[in-house]
């Protein structure tokens, strides 16, 4: 029985990731959990996250999860989800703090004067609500999700890889933005799967059945 684990370090819709999962694979042993021991045994790893990243990176560790969830990332079939996504990378605007920089990037906020509509009408910041995924490439956790899908993403910052290769998709709102990585084991996604109904279940269940 595969074990998966949502890494819990207080910042993250965990529950609703943890149940969405246990939807889709009703056989697996999903596990939401703080121990370093846990994150080490698992088979999966998942890494929600949600509010600012300063709080979200200090959390991780002083809970003594960020040596964890680096092993983790190196090691086994890896999902970030949201703020699971940024902190891969390096430099975040929010804060002024730095990532995990598993991979080469930054992490801005939306530009303020880009955040314009076609119809010439403004942008709100949060990105809120529905958006398209353009699928960049193949892969195996886009398997029966249609090209461009909606996802329902919450988010005022974007990661902007320096390596163009890892981009998996892409979102248009006032500017084009990436909205999913995938590098090896790892893939992560800046919208809430758990969130986005049909599609969004499908990449979970895909996740789950991912052999890297």
């Amino acid at each position: 029985m595969s074990t998966v684990v949502v890494v819990d370090y207080g910042m993250g819709n965990l529950r609703s990731v943890a149940k969405a999962i246990e939807h889709v694979a009703p056989q697996a042993d999903v596990r939401v959990s703080s121990d370093a021991r846990e994150i080490a045994a698992a088979d999966r790893v998942v890494v929600p996250g949600q509010g600012a990243m300063p709080d979200c990176m200090r959390e991780l560790s002083a809970r003594g999860l960020r040596e964890a969830v680096i092993r983790a990332a190196a090691e086994k079939p890896f999902l970030g989800i949201c703020v699971g996504l940024q902190m891969l990378f390096g430099h975040a605007e929010e804060g002024d703090v730095m990532g995990l920089e598993i991979l080469p990037g930054r992490v801005p906020r939306f530009p303020l004067a880009a955040m314009v509509a076609p119809d010439g009408t403004r942008l709100k910041v949060p990105h809120m609500g529905w958006n398209q995924v353009h699928q960049a490439e193949a892969h195996a956790l886009w398997d029966g999700i249609e090209d461009d899908a909606r996802f329902y993403f919450v988010h005022s910052y974007y990661v902007e890889p320096q390596n163009p290769d890892v981009i998996a998709g892409s979102t248009h709102y006032g500017i084009p933005f990436t909205s999913a990585i995938a590098r090896a084991n790892i893939f992560a996604v800046q919208f809430h799967p758990e969130k986005s109904a049909q599609a969004g279940l499908r990449l979970l269940g895909n996740f789950m059945r991912w052999n890297p």
